[in-house]
């Protein structure tokens, strides 16, 4: 017999095992995708400095792209955990529809948009001459895959939507074991691997294909594994189990009722997304002129940071959905409380994983890299930003329950603030004004990080987000 599927609206069960259920996939999931970038910079990063910041020198702007595409799934996830909370299984299934068909009108132009700037768009993020022909191929290579990756992220926010966190989870499992699998055969030139177990006399040489692409085979073995996993998700809409499951019998004719619903929506979401890619590019620009050191420290202390994001993420996310079901099934209550025990329990755990970043912060920098300057360098970023990581938190958990109740504007008014007075202007001002280095940029950026919890939970404190979505449909 079938697992009963958890009700996330019932008041009479303990809100933190929800929080749990809806969170420990989400947190895997994170773990798994970061394991693509983590992949990719550190087996890349034996190829030298040069070839890690060919890597991240776009990561910006591709971070500019890819947010009008996830702001979309802000949208989706709204309105599809607000329909389920409801049991208005019909609405859930057209904003399922709809997030395919926004998905190929929206998706496929932005995805072909670095494929026909990928020789400019370097130049634009300042790479140096050192790397720019190996960052122009990767990110050519990558972006011809894009729209897939793209359909992870806006299929991904449609099943947790729904409430269903544990399928992205087990699509990021298979994409993760290609990308790495072949990293492994793509980057490397053909090689021998030695099994010597002398208490049993064996001595084994075992020759192993490789392809021998350095970076562009990096930029394969992921494009190929974000090929599948889009694929997958979508062909599981319509096959998976479930009260909001899509059929190709189903009406796919677009309705502009319901497009400019999640369009209104997500707009501000994505000019959110928009202002923190576009200061990111801004402090970008500003740590390439410290030279390619600084470049490939700045992406090697960034992969490391993630880790910890990773929690951050799973509890944001599993706010948005909890707060969207609850607005849906009209228990605000129960909302509020969700949030509020989110964040006690994602300060408690980002505690934890800021130890972590402090502590291990040497051999965390030389996994990724191990060129002696990169990893001093990246070492003394990394253990500033430990100190952030349990204030940052809850303005991640606010954020997305504000989020999950539609109340979009005010996180894009909050986040456009905080990045462009602080991140940007003080990054910019510390690099190329009072020629300070990357840990000053870096202890601004973690100053803005502050700055936004407090102003995040100003806004949920007023109480105004439990009826933003009605007031939007108005």
């Amino acid at each position: 017999m079938a697992k009963k599927k958890l009700d996330l609206t019932n008041e009479n069960q303990s809100t933190v095992k929800v929080i749990l259920y809806l969170a420990w996939p989400l947190f895997l999931e994170q773990v798994l995708s970061t394991l693509v970038s983590f992949a990719d910079t550190a087996m890349v990063g034996t190829l030298g400095a040069a070839a890690t910041a060919s890597v991240s020198i776009c990561n910006s702007f591709v971070f500019l792209i890819n947010g009008v595409v996830l702001a979309l799934g802000v949208g989706l996830t709204a309105y599809v955990a607000r329909s389920v909370g409801a049991r208005d299984y019909e609405a859930a299934k057209a904003y399922i529809r709809h997030a395919l068909l926004l998905l190929m009108m929206l998706g496929i132009p932005i995805a072909l948009l670095p494929v026909i700037l990928h020789k400019q768009i370097p130049v634009w993020m300042g790479a140096s001459e050192d790397f720019l022909a190996l960052s122009q191929k990767y990110l050519l290579i990558t972006s011809s895959f894009r729209i897939f990756t793209m359909a992870m992220m806006v299929l991904g926010s449609v099943f947790r939507g729904r409430g269903d966190t544990k399928t992205p989870l087990r699509v990021n499992i298979v994409v993760n074991i290609l990308n790495i699998a072949g990293n492994y055969l793509l980057i490397h030139q053909p090689h021998t691997i030695h099994i010597r177990l002398a208490f049993l006399n064996i001595d084994w040489a075992i020759p192993m294909f490789g392809a021998g692409l350095g970076v562009n085979g990096a930029a394969l073995s992921t494009g190929i594994s974000w090929l599948i996993g889009g694929m997958t998700l979508a062909i599981l809409l319509f096959v998976k189990k479930d009260p909001t499951k899509i059929s190709l019998r189903d009406s796919f004719k677009p309705d502009p009722a319901l497009i400019k619903r999640v369009v209104n929506l997500s707009v501000p979401a994505m000019l959110e997304r928009f202002c923190m890619s576009a200061s990111g590019i801004v402090v970008t620009k500003s740590i390439a002129t410290l030279g390619t050191t600084a470049v490939a420290a700045h992406a090697v202390y960034s992969t490391a940071e993630s880790l910890s994001f990773m929690p951050g993420f799973a509890f944001a996310t599993a706010a948005t959905t909890l707060v969207g079901q609850s607005l849906g099934a009209k228990k605000p209550d129960l909302a509020k409380r969700y949030t509020w025990h989110t964040v006690y329990i994602g300060i408690g755990i980002m505690t934890l994983a800021g130890f972590a970043l402090y502590t291990l912060a040497n051999p965390l920098v030389k996994i990724i890299n191990s060129d002696p300057a990169v990893v001093q360098l990246a070492e003394e970023c990394l253990r500033i930003v430990a100190f952030i990581q349990p204030i940052m938190i809850p303005g991640w958990i606010f954020a997305g329950s504000l989020r999950g109740a539609g109340d979009t504007r005010w996180p894009f008014y909050i986040t456009a603030t905080s990045n462009w007075l602080i991140r940007a202007l003080g990054s910019m001002l510390c690099i190329r004004v009072f020629h300070m280095g990357l840990p000053q940029a870096v202890t601004c950026m973690c100053a803005e990080q502050g700055l936004r919890a407090v102003m995040m939970y100003l806004r949920f404190r007023t109480g105004k987000w439990k009826t933003a979505l009605e007031k939007k449909k108005g």
